[in-house]
């Protein structure tokens, strides 16, 4: 009879497991962001230990193919990874987790206890825009420490660096008008929702509607009210009339719930009202029909009636797409409230980021597998740059490689040494500005919502020597060549 092999570790987790033992389900304070990880970085990591391997190792995380309608991404989320790998460490629950996982070595959890991260972090600042295969991050250290920080680096760059784009690409297509972040109850959870509001603020957003947001990052917080509310009154004027009675001077009246131009009539019987007692009416929001008409009518009856400074906001089913299309057509709006379609980047919803291992001790690795190789060593990106600061193109090169010129800037800074950071951490302030000052340099044609040229980005003569050596190297051994499973 033939013998049936157990499997290298079976999971033998349960809910009555952890309580047994006093250990609080996932999410509890007891379990530290350590575990965020994939199995396999721990069942690696427990092989190189027993095996003794761990030597120093450089991981390079960068993005292969952009899709069809990326012409730049914006690099966001290093705050969080740095505040992740400063704290990085196994709790004791962390530990009694683990033991009820799987059959890990006695020897290797104790390591584990003891373990904190000690490597060096070279990257982008937040905000940079990059391009396709251009390292945004590299983390050196000991193996068994890079390995483990994997899942986390990728799930942040990579869902941050998402989101700031699409946001980046709304603002764009505003052309100046407010964009505001509306997304909290449609984003694919409650982090993500307030990730999306700093990222939307970095690049450009006029505030965000999600108030734990607003109080940890110091945004300005935005909203209007629902149609419950207008709902909630017999009358439409009744329910203006009770928001203005509470705001005097930043109500924003929903004006769509029953008929748009008797709303906006309501609107404009309140307004004119509430300027009799010395305050004013901040604006109308229209929440769904023809936006452009509906805009249009509206202006005009709002300055009709003596009132051109308030403002029109609409919301409902927007995108950089509808937005452009809106401003295009001359719709008198002053700012657009986005949600779905912005906060989870409808048209491209997921990245192709990746974390590979590019040296370990002295030598270059790289993957050779068909359509997924990767560039081996340790990496620096040069940007050159016009005389008018315009972004010419990248050089991919070798870290250290050639000094740049005068017009050419270095990407990737050490941000962590010895696990600590080197500096403290950037305003949001300023990595708004950053980006600011990256876009404005980005050449207009790459700005388009449909742009089709693609940046240039070449690889320097040191790293193609580099790349073509370690190919050769390896096709020479012919044995079996690095390779990063899927967890």
């Amino acid at each position: 009879m033939e013998k049936r092999l157990d499997p290298p570790l079976r999971c033998s987790y349960t809910g009555a497991n952890f309580d047994a033992v006093g250990v609080n389900p996932v999410g509890s304070p007891k379990l530290s962001a350590s575990l965020f990880t994939d199995l396999y970085q721990l069942t690696m990591a427990q092989a190189y230990w027993q095996s003794r391997t761990t030597r120093d190792a450089t991981f390079s995380l960068h993005f292969r193919k952009f899709p069809c309608n990326r012409s730049y991404y914006v690099f966001v989320g290093l705050e969080d990874v740095l505040d992740y790998l400063e704290e990085f460490s196994f709790s004791d629950a962390d530990i009694e987790a683990l033991k009820y996982l799987g059959p890990f070595d006695d020897g290797f959890l104790k390591y584990l206890s003891e373990l904190s991260f000690s490597g060096e972090v070279r990257s982008m600042p937040e905000g940079t825009l990059f391009f396709e295969n251009e390292p945004v991050l590299e983390v050196a250290g000991p193996v068994i420490e890079c390995q483990l920080v994997e899942t986390f680096l990728v799930n942040q760059i990579n869902l941050q660096s998402m989101m700031a784009t699409k946001a980046a690409r709304t603002v764009h297509a505003a052309a100046g008008r407010q964009v505001l972040d509306f997304a909290a109850r449609r984003t694919h959870g409650t982090d993500a929702a307030v990730k999306f509001a700093r990222a939307a603020h970095i690049t450009g957003f006029s505030g965000t509607s999600n108030v734990q947001a607003a109080a940890m990052y110091g945004i300005s917080p935005v909203g209007t009210m629902a149609h419950s509310f207008v709902a909630t009154f017999e009358q439409e004027l009744d329910a203006f009339t009770a928001y203005a009675a509470s705001f005097p001077d930043s109500s924003i009246f929903l004006v769509d719930t029953y008929d748009t131009e008797e709303g906006v009539k309501n609107a404009i019987k309140c307004a004119l009202e509430m300027r009799e007692l010395g305050h004013s009416l901040r604006g109308i929001r229209l929440d769904s029909g023809n936006l452009l008409k509906l805009s249009q009518m509206s202006r005009r009856m709002l300055d009709d009636a003596g009132l051109p400074f308030v403002q029109i906001f609409a919301s409902g089913g927007l995108d950089e797409f509808a937005i452009e299309s809106l401003v295009a057509s001359g719709a008198p709006i002053d700012g657009f409230g986005v949600g779905t379609k912005v906060g989870t980047s409808e048209d491209a919803p997921y990245t192709d980021f990746v974390y590979k291992m590019v040296k370990y001790a002295r030598r270059p690795i790289m993957k050779l597998s068909d359509e997924k190789q990767s560039i081996p060593g340790p990496k620096q990106v040069f940007r050159e740059f016009d005389q008018n600061r315009t972004f010419r193109g990248d050089i991919i090169g070798c870290e250290p490689d050639a000094d740049p010129g005068d017009q050419t800037e270095l990407l990737l800074r050490v941000v962590m040494e010895r696990g600590k950071r080197l500096q403290p951490k950037t305003e949001l302030e300023q990595v708004r500005a950053h980006f600011e000052n990256q876009f404005a340099r980005l050449p207009t044609e790459l700005k388009s919502l449909s742009a089709q040229k693609a940046y240039p980005v070449i690889l320097s003569d040191k790293l193609n020597k580099l790349t073509r050596h370690t190919r050769d190297a390896l096709m020479d051994t012919k044995e079996p060549k690095e390779a990063n499973a899927t967890p």
